[in-house]
């Protein structure tokens, strides 16, 4: 049996892998190690969830574990995941837990765990809270020791002001929002009309199975076609829960999460605020952005996949700034985990100071070619992959062909693919070489079958 934690906290297909009875035991054992660790009998936590139809019973099920294990909780509605994060730590809450499976389709969802601190839990208390679902050792309480579920509609707002504060202003920008019909459909109008910009919602109307469905940042499509209307100065695509940015610049052109880091890493430095001269990036990002920070002279550190393990390598290095090339931006001045409207609004901010086009502050990094493709693996095939040796010589023989290039594959943390990816400098060769290693990965493992 695999880590039930995946890379972002649990995550599987909602009434299945994520049922109400695992949701129940997520909270209590939640609640047990928070007491542990803290020596506080009524733990406090923040609970908020996405748009998806499953969120509501999950939701239940969760305040539900956390009151039967003498928790307090407070329910917030739908907000976006760094609203829980913000708010959690914000307000003195003990934890904090977000329903949602982020970019996946409607019918998976996810439990997302922060601290007291409003950060991602690490590893290791993870593990505590599985070890004690696993070994069946949730305690519950009765009588007078049963805690209580209230709801707070108004804390929101709270987090919508502090995000606001990150900007002087975007009056003049006529900015395009793609909400997923997820969780920025409650706060983007807010958030925008606040800062006096002229904008338009798109997918902002969810009813439970539309989110992400063609739309928001893992589809990007969408948006670039409302972009190339000609009617707007930047596009911003959102996730599901909001934690995610990918912008469309006035052409119609995608500028993803390593360029997005690029032009915030510039404008942070040219302030004095790029704390060790530095940001944290991922694996998975292009080479484009090892090369703009070499030509800035700007120290890039390489996290595993996953916010929190940039966030992680973001402290242990002293960094303020890091994330994603999916746009999982986090700015530690500003916010404890990624946040896609915070992204927005830095990004919009840095257009309306400099005077730029979107397309020409992006045009700080050149992207070389990159190609991904997926191949569909569950978890026994993922151990025989990192187990071939194999494998890693007939890799290794490929990244030849691309020169100035690399492949990485990677066992998704949250889905039941193994992605493949190469990039650069011609794509006519990417593409090959990706083609190549899709295939003799795949015909290594039905080898080993």
């Amino acid at each position: 049996m695999g880590r039930m934690f995946g890379t972002d906290g649990v995550r599987g297909i909602a009434g299945s892998e994520l049922d109400i009875s695992l949701a129940m035991k997520i909270g209590l054992a939640a609640t047990q190690t928070v007491r542990e660790a803290t020596g506080n009998k009524t733990p406090k936590f923040l609970i908020g969830k996405d748009t998806r139809r499953s969120s509501d019973m999950l939701e239940a099920a969760v305040a539900a574990g956390i009151c039967e294990a003498g928790g307090d909780a407070v329910v917030l509605g739908v907000v976006p995941t760094p609203a829980v994060a913000y708010l959690t730590k914000e307000l003195g809450f003990d934890a904090g837990v977000m329903i949602s499976a982020s970019h996946n389709p409607f019918e998976y969802n996810g439990i997302k765990l922060f601290g007291a601190d409003g950060c991602k839990l690490m590893d290791s208390e993870e593990d505590e809270i599985e070890k004690i679902i696993r070994e069946g050792k949730e305690k519950g309480f009765t009588g007078g020791d049963i805690g209580t579920v209230k709801r707070d509609d108004d804390a929101v707002e709270c987090y919508i002001k502090h995000i606001m504060s990150a900007s002087e202003g975007l009056s003049g920008l006529k900015i395009a929002l793609d909400c997923a019909n997820g969780s920025a459909s409650r706060t983007a109008a807010k958030l925008f009309s606040g800062l006096g910009a002229k904008y338009e919602l798109f997918n902002s109307d969810p009813n439970g199975v539309n989110i992400n469905d063609g739309v928001g940042s893992t589809h990007i499509g969408f948006l670039k076609q409302v972009m190339r209307s000609g009617k707007y100065d930047i596009g911003f695509a959102f996730d599901g829960d909001a934690d995610r940015c990918i912008a469309v610049d006035e052409r119609g052109e995608e500028i993803d999460g390593d360029a997005e880091m690029a032009v915030l890493a510039l404008a942070m430095k040219e302030q004095g605020k790029l704390i060790n001269n530095g940001f944290v990036a991922t694996v998975m990002s292009n080479i484009g952005l090892h090369r703009f920070a070499e030509q800035n002279r700007i120290e890039l550190g390489i996290s595993a996949v996953g916010d929190r393990y940039a966030l992680e390598m973001m402290k242990e290095q002293g960094k303020v700034l890091g994330g994603e090339q999916s746009g999982h931006i986090i700015c530690l001045e500003h916010m404890t985990t990624g946040d896609g409207q915070l992204t927005a609004v830095l990004f919009a901010d840095r257009m309306k100071k400099t005077g730029k086009k979107a397309s020409e502050l992006a045009g700080v990094m050149k992207k070389y070619p990159q190609a991904m493709k997926n191949i569909k693996a569950d978890a026994e095939m993922k151990e025989r992959y990192k187990k071939s040796e194999d494998l890693k010589r007939v890799i290794s023989e490929l990244e030849k062909k691309l020169g100035d290039g690399r492949i990485l594959v990677r066992p998704s943390g949250t889905e039941p693919l193994i992605r493949v990816m190469a990039e650069g400098i011609d794509m006519k060769t990417v593409d090959e070489v990706v083609d190549e290693c899709v295939k003799e990965i795949e015909r290594h493992l039905k080898k080993q079958l």
